[in-house]
């Protein structure tokens, strides 16, 4: 959901703001443009099936007065702790990954915002949890220009390449991420035979 602010990465208008996690995310770039959203004058209502807390998100950095970033709404339970445990463990993963692909920090953030981008559009259902790690890399691997190829990142997560193009395709799809091509023949071919077989199916 575009919010009027650009994203000074790619300057794209696409910005996911998610208020129970207190950030702001580009949705074409998978960059943090705001981690430290903080919420003052919060109330809580009973929304039927748990509580319900309303308020008005500031930056923390913020000279004391609120942003004009709006009212949010978010649930308050369990539901946000399952996902804050279901992010430790795709960060842990990721870094992991990055790691043995010799990837820096940056990396292993964008990876993981991608992981966020995807669980929040409810596209890690049904789908492996390491298949999703991996396609989140790939895709950081590509909109970075990196040299890796969708066969490194199987052959280090011992998965089938196929199988993780096909998680790949689905996710920057679902997400409208801008993928440039990486040149490489076998790949793209792999890619876009991948990419054929979805749509005839």
């Amino acid at each position: 959901m575009s919010s009027g602010v650009k994203c000074r990465n790619c300057g794209s208008t696409d910005i996911e703001e998610d208020n129970a996690r207190g950030d702001r995310v580009c949705t074409n770039c998978g960059s943090v443009l705001e981690d430290s959203l903080i919420v003052s004058e919060v109330q809580f209502e009973d929304a039927g099936h748990g509580a319900a807390a309303i308020g008005q998100f500031v930056s923390a950095d913020s000279a004391g007065g609120a942003t004009n970033y709006g009212y949010g709404k978010f649930q308050v339970g369990s539901g946000a702790e399952s996902r804050e445990v279901t992010i430790k463990k795709a960060k842990k993963e990721i870094t992991h990954l990055c790691q043995q692909l010799q990837l820096t920090q940056h990396y292993i953030d964008t990876a993981l915002n991608f992981f966020r981008m995807a669980l929040i559009r409810h596209l890690t259902r049904g789908r492996k949890s390491t298949h999703i790690y991996a396609a989140c890399v790939y895709i950081t691997c590509r909109t970075e220009g990196t040299s890796h190829l969708l066969i490194d990142i199987s052959d280090v997560q011992q998965i089938c390449s196929y199988e993780l193009g096909r998680t790949y395709l689905k996710l920057s799809n679902a997400l409208c991420i801008n993928i440039p091509s990486v040149g490489g023949r076998k790949e793209d071919t792999l890619l876009e035979n991948i990419g054929l077989e979805q749509i005839s199916t």
